[in-house]
């Protein structure tokens, strides 16, 4: 399945999001283009689709899809020095954030993927995360756009081949129309199991992540976000 490591796939997957908000001041573009020259990455900068390449010897490497403006990134590299981060996310002034965020807490464990996550992910080789997060996408709520929401099989099958056995993938949405899309769907693929056991599992934000600005403006306006963690199945489990 997917591509061989440090090929590009033939097709380039069409990208509905924005790429760029309000223009970057000097000082912002300036803070950006410097962080993008340290921490930037592409898939040719992985030519065995290994990220653990791009961090010292036997650091175990988490992945998010979408960073939007990487508060949840960056806390995650602050909180787990020893780990690795790829974070991935196309729109530039999100990315902007980070940097700042970067810069001001000195981290050095994170890499930008500043494209569509799904150019990359064909291009690695298997089983080289140990937690993918994917937080608050776009839910696309109208019914003849529900075709771009990120879960979908040839996505999770991506993320299942990418992912070691045991790696947790974390989902989280304030949209209920999708949360039971989502739900659906990673459990009729084969590859995830639910751990939920109780309605706190799904209702109460991880002790160890933190709040995103989307999530702020979801509890702000009463919308009640839920989050879902899912582990992944030992052996080649590809659908049901």
């Amino acid at each position: 399945m997917g591509h061989a490591p440090g090929t590009k796939p033939t097709d380039r997957p069409h990208f509905y999001g924005r790429r760029s908000g309000q223009t970057l001041g000097p000082r912002r573009r300036a803070r950006l283009e410097a962080i993008l020259d340290r921490f930037g990455i592409t898939a040719a900068d992985l030519p065995d689709g290994n990220p653990a390449r791009l961090f010292p010897a036997a650091t175990p490497v988490w992945l998010e899809i979408g960073f939007g403006a990487g508060e949840h990134l960056a806390a995650q590299a602050a909180a787990h020095p020893g780990v690795g981060f790829i974070g991935c996310e196309p729109f530039r002034n999100g990315v902007a954030t980070l940097a700042r965020l970067i810069d001001e807490a000195d981290l050095g464990n994170i890499r930008i993927f500043h494209e569509d996550v799904r150019l990359l992910m064909p291009t690695l080789a298997p089983a080289v995360f140990d937690r993918v997060f994917l937080l608050f996408p776009d839910p696309w709520p109208k019914t003849r756009h529900h075709r771009r929401r990120f879960v979908n099989r040839e996505n999770l099958d991506q993320m299942a081949r990418t992912m070691r056995d045991g790696a947790e993938l974390r989902f989280a949405t304030d949209h209920a129309d999708y949360c039971r899309w989502s739900l659906a769907r990673i459990r009729a693929h084969g590859a995830f199991e639910w751990t939920a056991r109780r309605a706190a599992d799904w209702r109460d934000r991880p002790a160890d992540a933190t709040e995103t600005r989307f999530e702020q403006k979801a509890l702000e306006a009463g919308r009640q976000p839920v989050y879902l963690t899912f582990l992944r199945r030992p052996g080649d489990t590809q659908g049901a």
